[in-house]
């Protein structure tokens, strides 16, 4: 059954269940016709046998018995079919029809043992449906009690067992003409039924991978087949944007290491163009040191970012104290804000635990903190406020700078994006707020980013832990 298509299946499923159907009503038709006929010979015999029983009543003596036979004998002229049988006591036949030649044994035995049911009785090449019974008569013997006689009817079925073979003959080569006209309709009508499915492999074979944003057709599907052409869907939407993803960071990996490979090429060959003094050559292997180690950490940084958006990353949880990481961050940041004349704000509970990567949770807000010291305004505060709410903790980070325009904000955690040239400074590899933002979902949170009225706002928003609550 494995190797068979799904047509072939349901068509013999169909045809299976078609046949039976049909076999069982051939047998119950077949079965009501000869059990009419059993009725229409029982009410023939039961009138004859009625008839005889009432006759043998008016029968008072032997003679009478004699006398009596004679008149059954005319009774039953044009009858055709029908035999009539009279066996006394002693098992001696007083009256019997031309054809009835019928073992008084049995005629006997089916009236004491069945009386009123009929039998089939076979004499020679002819079968015979019989009615066998004890019939009292109004004649007495020696001892004054009444004699018994058993009377035997049958007629000849023949005729009805030979319509019955050609009826049934005629009915089974209908089941069997049913059935196969069953098996070809069945196997049209599964493969009409069936053809969504054809249609779906067709499309599906459209799908490469240089058009993943195909998508199966699911408003004519059957409902069955909607449900899997939605899933396929969105499994194509997944790949879709797991390749563009992934051909965006080749694209954007190709993009950021061209110019310092460039760089560094260019520097080597002009100093190797000539011979130069031991300083020369210092000062450019301190710049080629200084491009190398910006390219190290790029690609470090590409490769956590890479295993975060992957899901390979996979934070191992401590108890952290927000307030403290935020202080050992101001501790850590102080000299550069010291440089810009900016001033440190915490504000928000004494302690704010969490279960978190303590390492990954510092990281993201060291780049938050990082980001905001570097594009705020000279002589301004960088706040940052702590927050519990009842489903989550919140830290929110803003400066007083240039305000980002909106459409900016939509791809601030872009890898590799940065600002305009007017806020460019530094020599960020534009992958910090990609790994923030990474770090922040790899802990079931979320972060956004607001702007206006020269104040930029970062928010994050962290599940409150099971353990904490």
């Amino acid at each position: 059954m494995s190797r068979i298509s799904l047509t072939q299946r349901l068509t013999l499923m169909f045809v299976s269940a078609a046949s039976s159907v049909l076999l069982a009503l051939g047998f119950v038709i077949a079965a009501s016709v000869e059990q009419h006929f059993e009725e229409l010979d029982m009410e023939v015999l039961s009138g004859k046998m009625e008839l005889t029983r009432q006759a043998f009543l008016a029968v008072t003596s032997h003679e009478g018995l004699t006398q009596f036979t004679h008149q059954l004998a005319q009774s039953l002229v044009g009858h055709q079919g029908l035999e009539v049988m009279v066996i006394d006591a002693d098992q001696s036949v007083i009256f019997a029809t031309g054809n009835a030649d019928f073992s008084p044994e049995v005629v006997i035995s089916q009236a004491a043992r069945t009386p009123g049911r009929s039998g089939l009785w076979t004499q020679g090449s002819q079968t015979y449906r019989g009615l066998a019974a004890q019939i009292p008569t109004a004649t007495l013997d020696s001892n004054g009690l009444a004699v018994n006689v058993y009377v035997a009817v049958a007629t000849d079925i023949a005729q009805h067992t030979a319509y019955l073979s050609a009826f049934l003959k005629t009915l089974w080569l209908f089941v069997a003409a049913a059935v196969a006209l069953t098996g070809v309709l069945g196997w049209a009508a599964v493969r009409r039924g069936l053809m969504p499915l054809r249609t779906m492999r067709e499309q599906a074979q459209v799908v490469t991978a240089q058009q993943l944003s195909h998508r199966l057709q699911v408003q004519h599907m059957p409902v069955e087949l909607a449900e899997l052409a939605q899933s396929l869907n969105d499994m194509l939407a997944r790949l879709d944007e797991a390749f563009t993803r992934l051909s965006d960071f080749s694209s954007d990996i190709a993009h950021e290491l061209r110019t310092p490979v460039s760089n560094l090429m260019t520097q080597t060959q002009v100093v190797l163009s000539r011979p130069r003094d031991v300083a020369e050559y210092r000062s450019v292997l301190e710049s080629n040191a200084e491009e190398l180690e910006r390219m190290a950490r790029m690609i470090s940084d590409m490769l956590l970012l890479a295993k975060a958006e992957n899901g390979l990353v996979v934070p191992s949880r401590e108890a952290v104290d927000l307030t403290k990481e935020v202080r050992a961050l101001f501790d850590y940041y102080e000299a550069v804000a010291d440089e810009k004349h900016l001033q440190l704000s915490l504000s928000g509970p004494s302690a704010v635990p969490l279960l978190a990567d303590r390492l990954m949770l510092r990281r993201a807000l060291g780049n938050l903190l990082s980001n905001a010291i570097r594009h705020a305004n000279p002589d301004s505060c960088v706040r940052v406020t702590l927050g519990q709410a009842s489903d989550a903790l919140t830290v929110t980070v803003e400066n007083v700078g240039d305000t980002i325009a909106p459409e900016f904000l939509e791809r601030i955690f872009d890898r590799f994006f940065r600002l305009d040239p007017a806020r460019q400074h530094g020599d960020g590899t534009g992958l910090g707020l990609a790994i923030t933002k990474s770090i922040i979902v790899g802990h079931g949170g979320t972060i956004v980013a607001t702007s206006s009225g020269a104040v930029t706002k970062f928010t994050i928003r962290l599940p409150h832990s099971p353990m904490l609550a």
